[in-house]
């Protein structure tokens, strides 16, 4: 485990990749084309089209160096090595809010992955390391900015 190695579940490589991908094939072509139409319009040291889509062009390069580095160093996590019964990345937990009840399920998923909409959660942020070794049945006190959370772990799933 080098320590610039970045570990991600397949669905993650591929996501990035296919960013990768159309930050490559198709933002690249259509900045281009849009740095031809602005540099059409004449006086390049006055035209702000060419000025943003030069700036725009820049950084879609960026981003995309960002990506290939990214993908350069990523490890696909093998789930098929991992214990079942422990919470680690790539495990999809069910919880239960003791205090509200409310019961609930993240993904573990690495810091690149992680999208709170979709249920992702970094095993860098508070939560994620509070649930990272427990296993079903536990109940957990996790310290977080805003005081302490305590959940029971209902169900451990891999995807």
């Amino acid at each position: 485990m080098g320590q610039n190695d970045i570990y991600l579940t397949r669905e993650g490589y591929e996501k990035l990749r296919k960013e990768l991908e159309y930050l490559q094939n198709v933002k690249r072509k259509e900045l281009s084309k849009a740095i031809g139409e602005a540099r059409a319009h004449g006086d390049l040291s006055e035209n702000a089209e060419y000025t943003y889509a030069k700036e725009a062009q820049a950084l879609n390069e960026k981003k995309a160096r960002e990506l290939e580095d990214k993908l350069s160093r990523a490890k696909l996590i093998d789930e098929s090595e991992m214990p079942k019964d422990e919470v680690l990345i790539g495990a999809r937990v069910r919880l239960k809010d003791i205090d509200s009840g409310e019961e609930f399920e993240y993904a573990l998923v690495s810091e690149e992955e992680a999208d709170y909409s979709a249920g992702k959660i970094s095993v860098t942020s508070p939560v994620g390391e509070g649930l990272i070794g427990h296993k079903e049945n536990e109940t957990i006190k996790i310290k977080v900015p805003a005081g302490a959370l305590r959940y029971k772990i209902l169900k451990i799933t891999r995807e």
